[in-house]
Formats: C-alpha cells, structure tokens, sequence
C-alpha cells in the first residue's frame, strides 16, 4: 500500500522507508515555533529539564504576536520571559513588535518555511504551512520544549481524509468559504487526528492565500494537518523567499484514504459560521441580516494582503454602519506597508474602521476588540467558541473578507453583492 504525500514527509524525517497510519516514530524537525503566550512555558519546561542550548538556533522561530504591543503587566513579563531567552540563545528567528507579524502569516512570507519541511508549533494553527506541502502542526509547549532540545518530537502516524476540489471559485468566493463549507460536511471532529489532503483540478484555481486559509482551518475540523500538492503556484511563492534545499512529495496513486470528500468550488457560495462552533455553517444569504456590534477583519486566517484588498474594494466609498466597531489588522509589517502604499489604510481610515499594528489580538479575546456582554462580530478569524473574544455571552461569526467588510458597512450580516 502506497502513502498520502503526509506519511512520505514523516517517513522521510524519521529516516525509514515507509510509515503506516498508526505507526508511532521519531522525527527530526526543520522548525520548531512558540509564541508570547507558549514560548514561556516551554522555556520553563527546557530549563526544569536542565537544558542550556537549543539544538539549533538557526530552526527555532519566537514571535510576539498574541498581546502584542503588550496589553498589560501580565502579557508583558510573558514577553520579556521569551525576548530574554531568544537573545541568550541567540535564536536568529526571533520577533518582536515593530518586526513582528501573526506567526502563521509572517513564517510562509519570511521563507521560514517551504515544501517538505517538518514542523511543529506551540499553536494550534501551525498547520497552516501544509499550504506550501509542508506537514506542519500545532503541539503542547512541552513538546515544543523537547523539539528546541533536541530538534525530534515523536509523532502517531495519522491516516487521511482525501478532499478532491474541482471546478473554480465563483466572485467573492473565497478559501475561507471552501474551509468552511467542508467543516460543515465532515463537523468539528470530522478529521480528528487525520491528515487532510487536498488534492483534484480544483487546487490549480486556489490563490496560495487560499490554500493558507484553508490549511490554517484544517484544525476547527480536527485535523492533525492540511496539506496541498506542491505546484507552479506553490513554487512561484516560494521563489525568491525560501533559501534551502527542499524535497517535493507525491501521494503514490495506491495511498489509502478512510474516505473521499468532493467539493464542487463553481457551486460554493459565501458561507458564514454562525456561534458556538465552526461546524455550524449557513450561506450567507440564509443569514442575512443578523445585526451585529463589532467586524475584525484579520488574523492568521485572512489578514494577507489579497484579503485586505478585498475588503477595501467593498469598503471604498462608504461608511461603516453607525453602531458598528470595524477592526482591521494587518498580519504582517509587509502587509501592513502595502497598505499603506496601495491607499488601503486611508480607504479603511475614512470609512471608519480602526487599524491596528499587527498582532493576533482580537481573535482570542485578548485585546484590541474584545466584546461585552450581548454583543456580535462578525470575524475573518478561526474560530467562534463560547466566550472566544470576549464575555461569555457574546457572540463571534466566521465569515470571508468580503462578507465581514458588507457586514461592516450593512450592520447586520451582509452579502458582497447586497451592496
């Protein structure tokens, strides 16, 4: 039986010729990734475990992205805990506010990461790399701590779920769109521990910020990753960006999949993911006019720059809806420059909404549009859970760019096309 292009990347990286799903193995790692909330406790934990090096400093990445600029006393000693052990350790991959942008944006776009590579992160998130056909996922800080000791964690061999894509996306039709429409077939659990592999004519249509929304999102249904074949596309991004040698790998024709999930994209239209949970997905019309508080427009998810130009083309002319707060935040220093030059910040600037220095802030609650008790956004970001960006009896809805800027500019949940 042959193997998914995920179990050729974890053979590869444990050194055997071939891996089953199941199969519980030793890999070595290309990158090893914290954050200001994770980095500290796994910087305990290699201290406690009396480590005084990591094992190459070249292959750890720290970025300050959570709380950033710090929001209080707290946020603040976490910071310095993990900025005080990146300059001790010398760790070259090191961010911190005026460089620093959300992790999962700011690693594809540095050429920190690329195809073939074996990655884990103290966030649940990592996953978004599979986009480039990397395997990449999300760990606990111990074993982000074992990973920066001794450039190995352990994995279980995880078993795939194939997603074949055909057809393109329609106007306003995005990945975020395409992601959810799948957690809405297959539910939160649908792929828990499997490797989502996406595959089918419909990948050559996907922007590489599709393909990074979609992979970043392959967690709310559970995935152990997302990953998608490495094509023209793929190594058009990483021209240029991404410095090292890499391997290109294939499913064999014979892989073994629990099941096949086809996804016509010509048919997909703008979907949202009303609260508590991902998975509760409706389209867009057949949640209109849903009024709401608040609209954030960014996060690991969609804050590159194709999605910021979607919401500025929508924005541009009008006024954000009286009663409305509209956060918008750029994933990266990068991002946040080609706004700047592109005439995004003053389009968004007169409209009303507010811009925000990158950070991941609003996302989890933690700040810059956090919401009170009673209130609605409507959210570019991951996730919709009970009390996930705020009090726990607001609400948060998952939409695409383009719906959560007409949702800005309506006062309710919005379709582009209503405008």
């Amino acid at each position: 039986m042959g193997m998914t292009m995920t179990q050729k990347i974890l053979a590869a990286h444990a050194g055997v010729e071939s891996v089953r799903a199941g199969d519980l193995i030793e890999a070595k790692l290309d990158i090893v990734l914290g954050n200001d909330v994770t980095t500290p406790v796994a910087i305990d934990v290699f201290e406690k475990a009396g480590f005084t090096r990591v094992f190459d400093r070249e292959k750890i990445v720290i970025t300050l992205d959570h709380y950033t600029p710090c929001k209080d006393i707290k946020s603040a000693q976490l910071c310095a805990r993990a900025r005080n052990f990146a300059v001790a350790q010398e760790i070259r991959h090191f961010y911190d506010v005026g460089t620093v942008g959300i992790e999962h944006a700011l690693l594809p776009e540095q050429g920190i990461v690329g195809p073939g590579d074996c990655i884990i992160g103290a966030d649940s998130h990592t996953c978004t790399y599979g986009a480039l056909g990397a395997f990449s996922t999300g760990v606990g800080s111990t074993d982000m701590a074992a990973g920066m000791a001794s450039g190995e964690n352990w994995f279980k061999v995880p078993s795939a779920i194939k997603v074949t894509l055909t057809g393109k996306l329609q106007p306003y039709v995005s990945g975020k769109d395409v992601i959810l429409h799948l957690i809405g077939l297959i539910g939160v659990d649908g792929a828990l521990y499997k490797s989502l592999e996406f595959t089918g004519p419909g990948v050559a249509a996907l922007s590489m910020d599709d393909r990074f929304t979609i992979s970043n999102m392959a967690i709310e249904a559970g995935g152990k990753n997302g990953i998608f074949p490495v094509d023209e596309k793929t190594l058009e991004y990483i021209r240029g960006r991404f410095n090292r040698p890499y391997t290109v790998y294939e499913a064999d024709p014979d892989a073994e999949y629990e099941r096949e999930v086809v996804i016509d994209l010509n048919t997909l239209k703008p979907t949202v993911a009303l609260p508590h949970l991902p998975s509760n997905t409706k389209t867009v019309d057949e949640a209109a006019g849903i009024p709401i508080n608040q609209v954030v427009i960014g996060s690991c998810t969609n804050g590159r720059i194709s999605d910021l130009r979607v919401a500025a083309e929508i924005i541009r002319g009008r006024r954000v809806a009286d009663g409305v707060r509209c956060i918008v935040i750029p994933a990266t220093q990068e991002v946040y420059l080609q706004c700047v030059e592109e005439g995004l910040v003053r389009t968004f600037i007169e409209a009303g909404c507010a811009v925000s220095t990158p950070t991941c802030g609003p996302c989890l609650g933690g700040h810059m549009g956090c919401m009170a008790e009673g209130e609605r956004a409507v959210a570019t970001t991951n996730r919709n859970f009970v009390g996930r960006m705020g009090h726990v009896k607001s609400e948060v809805i998952l939409a695409s760019p383009a719906v959560a800027a007409a949702s800005a500019v309506r006062g309710c949940v919005a379709s582009p096309e209503s405008l």
